[in-house]
């Protein structure tokens, strides 16, 4: 086992981390940048190494900073959280070659999922339904339009190097095609330095039904139940659960092996989560797959009564899984508190948090870095905790989630606590009727 991990991270993330390990008995270590001098994980860590500026690029995706913090340390393994360098190939392959476990994939896992038309031919050869497309790049907007005419509108150009909705467009009928393949490509550029394109059929009225799984060293893989992640913005996840109202028997059993055949196509080792878009037929069709911890980790965690980064870091260590295949046990959902203003098109909203009071009482968990007197910064993602409840129905694990968000007080900056307060409340979320496009439609009051 470990001596002593390094976490790559920062926020709830790397107190998560911090936690797991100080129960294993492992030393930790942070790192942080300039702006996280007073974040909890600092404070709680054994060790701490400040790696340079405010700005992402100056410390948590500086890599030599990031190395030199871990020689200096001794630690002998790095967990990435999620985030940042979780999923980054080069990454992993330094610390390989550096004698210290990434506690993770290996790079060419990585490098198998992570550019999405490899990873479509592989789950392809695998077995695992995919969305209908062309194979390969789009070369140029003539074979962008004929493509399309042969898959049929509506379809979704996405960038291959692509995430959290850049350089994906929907196009309903071929006039609006030329401008949006243009647009794309300039922003799949700007984003991921890569402009590459490829095409699918459009899913209507999809869900997002990921499937965590596990796989060691020896080649055995399970998955641990499924999260219905379709309440979105903009492609960015506001509230997931497990199990998915969705859900049947016989589709947890289909999207179970199909999530196993994906995991064991690339020999995967670590946790990870298949994703999956399923229409309203529970027709299923392979997305992507993260290779890493998720943030909505914790409502697999509370329905299995799993802690998946302990998972995670024995499977670094070369521990063998049981690979027993798990079904959710109770019900939980997670709302993700955001510092934005939901009046104000969720705009971000860093500042001082003057007052805090966070909700307890059973069947409540509460994932958050924060404190009264900390100073949100503006340089990193919105997210400043996670509020998760369980319970044995549905029901009961939402009207648990509406008394926890009334209890939840943060003063002196905006979040998005009275938008979950509102979702809590509406008929059609209540009643498990709802898609990736479910906030489209939905007014905040």
């Amino acid at each position: 086992m470990f001596k002593k991990i390094l976490i790559a991270n920062r926020g709830e993330i790397a107190l998560r981390v911090i936690r797991t390990a100080r129960e294993m008995g492992i030393k930790t270590v942070a790192v942080y940048s300039t702006a996280d001098r007073d974040s909890l994980h600092v404070k709680f860590a054994d060790e701490a190494v400040c790696i340079g500026g405010p700005k992402s690029a100056d410390s948590y995706l500086n890599v030599p900073h990031i190395m030199a913090a871990a020689e200096i340390t001794n630690a002998d393994a790095i967990h990435p959280g999620y985030g940042f360098l979780a999923e980054n190939a080069k990454f992993s392959s330094i610390c390989a070659n550096s004698g210290i476990k990434f506690i993770g994939p290996t790079a060419d896992m990585i490098n198998a999922m992570g550019d999405k038309i490899t990873a479509k031919e592989t789950m392809i050869k695998a077995g695992v339904p995919v969305v209908p497309g062309g194979e390969g790049l789009l070369q140029n907007y003539e074979h962008a339009k004929s493509l399309a005419r042969e898959i049929g509108y509506p379809i979704m150009m996405k960038a291959t190097a692509g995430g959290g909705g850049k350089g994906m467009r929907l196009v309903w009928e071929e006039s609006e095609l030329q401008k949006a393949y243009e647009s794309a490509k300039t922003e799949a550029a700007a984003a991921f330095k890569n402009d590459g394109l490829y095409m699918e059929k459009f899913v209507e009225e999809p869900r997002h039904i990921e499937i965590q799984i596990a796989g060691d060293q020896f080649g055995t893989v399970c998955h641990l139940g499924e999260r219905d992640c379709s309440i979105q913005r903009r492609h960015q996840k506001l509230v997931e659960e497990s199990p998915s109202p969705f859900m049947t028997d016989e589709l947890r059993y289909k999207m179970g092996e199909a999530a196993k055949k994906a995991a064991s196509a690339i020999n995967y080792e670590s946790v990870g989560t298949i994703e999956f878009l399923v229409d309203k037929h529970r027709n299923f069709y392979f997305m992507e797959m993260n290779t890493r911890i998720q943030v909505e980790h914790c409502v697999t965690e509370e329905v299995i009564n799993y802690d998946l980064i302990k998972e995670q870091i024995l499977i670094a260590a070369g521990y063998k899984i049981s690979g027993k295949d798990y079904v959710p046990l109770m019900h939980a959902i997670e709302c993700r508190i955001n510092a934005e203003d939901p009046y104000n098109d969720f705009r971000p909203s860093p500042g001082k948090i003057t007052v805090l009071h966070q909700p307890g009482g059973h069947g409540v968990r509460v994932d958050s870095h924060i404190y009264a007197g900390y100073v949100i910064p503006p340089y990193y993602d919105s997210m400043i905790g996670k509020l998760i409840t369980v319970a044995q129905t549905r029901q009961e694990a939402i009207d648990t989630m509406y008394r926890a968000l009334s209890e939840y007080v943060i003063e002196g900056v905006k979040t998005t606590i009275p938008f979950h307060l509102q979702l809590m409340q509406d008929e059609r979320f209540r009643a498990g009727d709802f898609n990736t496009k479910f906030l489209e439609t939905f007014e905040l009051k």
